[in-house]
């Protein structure tokens, strides 16, 4: 059974989503909060599998309670659903730790699908999107401040082999694992183990913060 929080500020679109998500037989809604302080706070006491996170909210707003929510290391992810398609809001709300974004408008059966990848650990939003996102945005918002001391000297790469650099550098560059098999000739078994390695020794929590590191610490330039 998958948990869920609905964070929101509109009374109306967290009826329906409760009722949506209550039609399904592996999922069930923990909580409901109106704003970014009280998702903090119920993610906190109901540890839910996946919080529906709204951007805009009165007071604390979606991007700083994804952030305090990720940064308190429990298994919780965070869906961004959002008003706006491919923005700033967007990619600050993937930077902050979410593991992808949907639009509100988008069909029941997609939000559904979203919720259960990200609660299997798979992200939402494709990397190549996620690399749109970074080289539209990159320049406008402050760099990670753990990035500051340059790519080889990264904390975050130093764990990393030969062959586990290029493949985080593809990964950033919006590669699927098909085509790193395909393009390095490797199995795609193999590929799929060395991401899982990436992933661990990065501190990544998916594919998504895999491709968000490789900006950071220069691996891959804005195009």
């Amino acid at each position: 059974m998958t948990t869920v929080l609905i964070a929101d500020d509109q009374p109306l679109q967290r009826f329906g989503s409760r009722m949506l998500l209550e039609s399904q037989d592996d999922m069930t809604v923990v909580g409901e909060a109106a704003n970014g302080g009280e998702a903090v706070r119920m993610a906190s006491e109901f540890h839910p599998d996946v919080v529906l996170m709204d951007i805009r909210m009165p007071g604390l707003d979606g991007i700083e309670a994804t952030r305090r929510i990720t940064a308190a290391g429990d298994r919780t992810r965070i869906l961004i659903v959002t008003t706006f398609d491919l923005d700033e809001y967007a990619y600050a709300g993937l930077r902050a730790g979410a593991s992808g974004f949907l639009v509100k408008d988008a069909q029941p059966e997609e939000l559904l699908a979203g919720i259960r990848a990200v609660a299997t650990g798979d992200a939402v939003v494709a990397p190549s999107l996620t690399r749109r996102l970074l080289d539209a945005y990159v320049h406008h918002l402050p760099a990670d401040p753990a990035a500051e001391v340059g790519t080889q000297e990264d904390s975050r790469l130093v764990s990393l082999t030969d062959r586990e650099r290029e493949i985080l550098t593809v990964i950033g560059q919006g590669w699927t694992n098909t085509e790193i098999a395909t393009r390095l000739h490797l199995a795609e078994s193999t590929v799929k183990t060395h991401v899982g390695r990436i992933l661990t020794k990065t501190g990544s929590r998916d594919r998504i913060q895999a491709v968000i590191l490789a900006y950071d610490t220069k691996l891959v330039q804005p195009s």
